[in-house]
């Protein structure tokens, strides 16, 4: 996956927003004011922060060590730093991509989950 496919799907989602709190050099992804993921588009290598139920976090690890990792500057719980090299199927990083958003989008008051579903 590219930066660019990885940008390019992060915004696919509905009401994903790109924006840089942090600086130009760092793309966070948000739906409706929250982050599910974050990334130097232009690492090397490319990797994202994503947020990840706790159980599943920890059992990501332990089947990828070195490509998933507890997320850098990030509640190392609730958070995965993926590397995103080729080393990982490209449709591992998606579904870990779209968990992450549902994650936020399930975390959001009902009103604003209402919003989102409609077309």
């Amino acid at each position: 996956m590219t930066p660019g496919e990885l940008r390019d799907f992060c915004l696919s989602f509905n009401a994903a927003v790109e924006d840089f709190p942090f600086g130009p050099e760092v793309s966070v992804f948000k739906v409706l004011g929250k982050m599910f993921a974050l990334s130097f588009l232009d690492g090397d290598p490319l990797t994202v922060n994503l947020k990840c139920d706790p159980d599943d976090a920890i059992r990501l690890r332990g089947d990828h060590p070195g490509l998933i990792v507890p997320g850098w500057h990030m509640n190392k719980r609730h958070w995965n730093t993926v590397t995103v090299d080729g080393g990982l199927p490209d449709r591992l990083v998606r579904e870990l991509v779209e968990d992450s958003y549902d994650l936020v989008v399930a975390g959001l008051p009902r009103a604003d989950r209402l919003r989102l579903d409609r077309p």
